[in-house]
């Protein structure tokens, strides 16, 4: 069965201050900004909240609340957004990066990967000239100037191919993003992938930077200052994904799994900046080792980054991804030289 969503589109473009307008209605601003945003899913929200807020944007609760995609995966072979932060077809992907932390590069390799399993790309230029944008132009099939431009390319599409779009952070904060969102609703079209970034860094910044999001791509300066890359933070990324059934129950205990052990890790690592790796407990020990080794496996080489690296790209399916890293929790590689699992694809 497929999920239901708000139409926050249509709630942005009809009521452009929500929680204020709400408020002045009698409902919790606290409560509608959850729900627009996705903390709260609309499956918990009371039936009188949900019939206010189709009153205040002047629309039907068959307008207010529709069908998503039933959480659909897109595997992209990224070992670490696969396991960690699964990309929702048909939902919104949000990059939080300062400038240089890689978060073009990504984009454009996922735009790669994706061109070769038959998704068309289309990337929407930003006003503002920006540091890696061309990674991201190289590899989209289609680049325009605005929305309305993307618009129309995808509305000739139509239904035939599925279609990722990149955007920047301007259009969240024009609205247009919502009014582009809500055409494509009307339209009746196959419902696209959106990829949100922001080359000028202000989203780390903000509490909310997207709105709602399917998935949350947190990167990482600490992991950028020691050359881990991509330098996505596995702890704090996050995808709706893993809250429902959308991920098998292997998937769900490894990564819930992996990230108990790295956020331990972490710890650690400053425990023993401060003190020394004397002070640990051999226990805590093996736990700092196997983060590291852990760590170095969710590295990953890119294929547009080959001309740099002169590394040739790697791919690496979900369950080989899952199976490797049960294997390094368990302890089955804590004799292997860390260093070995930097930049490979699986496990051989």
């Amino acid at each position: 069965m497929d999920d239901i969503k708000l139409n926050v589109a249509l709630l942005k473009r009809k009521v452009p201050n929500i929680t204020s307008a709400a408020k002045a209605v009698g409902l919790r601003p606290a409560t509608v900004s959850n729900l627009t945003t996705g903390k709260i899913p609309i499956e918990r929200a009371e039936v009188k909240t949900l019939v206010a807020l189709a009153e205040l944007a002047d629309c039907s609760l068959d307008e207010l609340i529709i069908r998503g995609q039933g959480g659909e995966i897109i595997e992209t072979g990224i070992k670490l957004i696969d396991v960690f932060a699964p990309i929702v077809k048909g939902g919104t992907v949000g990059f939080v990066a300062r400038p240089a932390m890689g978060q073009l590069v990504v984009l454009g390799e996922i735009f790669h990967r994706m061109r070769q399993d038959k998704f068309v790309t289309v990337w929407v230029k930003p006003k503002e000239a920006s540091l890696g944008v061309e990674d991201v132009e190289n590899e989209a099939e289609y680049v325009c100037k605005s929305l309305d431009e993307a618009y129309d390319y995808i509305k000739n599409i139509g239904k035939k191919k599925e279609v990722l779009l990149g955007a920047d952070r301007t259009t969240v904060l024009t609205g247009e993003i919502y009014s582009f969102q809500e055409k494509l609703q009307a339209s009746n079209l196959q419902p696209i992938t959106t990829f949100l970034v922001d080359p000028r860094g202000d989203a780390v910044d903000e509490e909310e930077p997207y709105g709602p999001l399917d998935t949350l791509l947190q990167f990482d300066a600490e992991l950028v200052s020691r050359r881990i890359y991509p330098a996505i933070n596995p702890v704090l990324s996050t995808s709706i994904a893993l809250e429902g059934a959308h991920v098998d129950k292997i998937h769900m205990d490894t990564q819930q799994k992996a990230k108990k052990l790295l956020r331990r890790y972490r710890e650690l690592r400053f425990l023993i900046n401060a003190f020394g790796m004397e002070k640990l407990s051999e226990q805590d020990k093996k736990t700092f080792y196997r983060g590291v080794r852990l760590e170095a496996y969710l590295t990953q080489p890119f294929f547009i980054a080959e001309p740099i690296t002169n590394q040739k790209g790697e791919v690496t399916p979900l369950q080989s991804a899952l199976q490797d890293l049960n294997n390094i929790m368990n302890g089955n590689l804590d004799n292997a030289d860390p260093n070995e699992l930097l930049y490979i694809g699986q496990l051989k």
